[in-house]
């Protein structure tokens, strides 16, 4: 049976993660909420009164009888599988570090849009939305893409974690994608600190799997709904 990914049908967002890794590791899977009645599926499921380990919300994934929930838990279980992550144990834990810094990342690209709160809408936060922007694009967005550009010139390899590619270089993959699409003349900035961040996301796009899978139906196309927002009023701070 194939893995079953349960995620929101129209947005990339946190279950994106997890899609990138099987992708490009040719893994089969469901995506199951994007098929007919899959939404009836994701929630009957997140719903269940029986299941013992129900997930807080989506993504989960579905392995048999095993259901696990949040992207950075489900790639640690998923990456030794699919071979995407190494199977000793402080190389595992280090590529797992590195993707819960994507999740801190990703927290902090969400609220430059939502600064108050998730349940309000956009233009309820416009003010306070471009003063969390304006501190994003000096000091965090530099912070977090500068520790991944040192780990890179620390590394004895071409990824982050070595030699090897793993599911953390891929997620890093869709950090810089989906900053290119929400702060387009910022990233033109930063990108000229972090040389080797854009050299990995250029060589992760070049693979054949990944690549026929971007240029595929299967990937959802970047928007207002999802985590990275362009709004130009946000990307014109100085």
């Amino acid at each position: 049976m194939p893995y079953e990914l349960f995620y929101w049908p129209t947005i990339q967002g946190r279950g994106e993660y997890v899609r990138l890794a099987l992708e490009d590791s040719d893994t089969p899977y469901r995506d199951v909420a994007r098929t007919k009645s899959g939404m009836k599926q994701m929630m009957a499921l997140m719903e269940a009164p029986r299941l013992k380990t129900p997930p807080f919300a989506p993504p989960f994934l579905r392995d048999g009888k095993t259901v696990i929930a949040q992207a950075a838990n489900i790639l640690f279980y998923l990456g030794p599988k699919i071979g995407r992550a190494p199977k000793a144990e402080a190389a595992r834990l280090w590529v797992h570090q590195l993707q819960l810094t994507v999740a801190d990342f990703v927290v902090e690209i969400h609220d430059t849009h939502h600064p108050i709160a998730s349940g309000l809408y956009y233009e309820d936060q416009k003010r306070e939305a471009k003063a969390r922007s304006a501190d994003f694009l000096k000091a965090r967005a530099p912070k977090f893409l500068g520790y991944f550009e040192d780990v890179l010139d620390r590394s004895d390899g071409h990824y982050l974690a070595g030699a090897k590619l793993s599911y953390a270089d891929l997620s890093l993959f869709q950090i810089v994608e989906g900053m290119r699409y929400a702060f387009p003349r910022h990233m033109r900035k930063l990108e000229k600190m972090i040389p080797r961040v854009v050299a990995l996301r250029d060589r992760i796009g070049a693979r054949p799997r990944l690549a026929a899978y971007l240029a595929s139906p299967r990937r959802i196309a970047f928007n207002t709904s999802g985590i990275f927002r362009h709004y130009p009023e946000l990307d014109r701070i100085s």
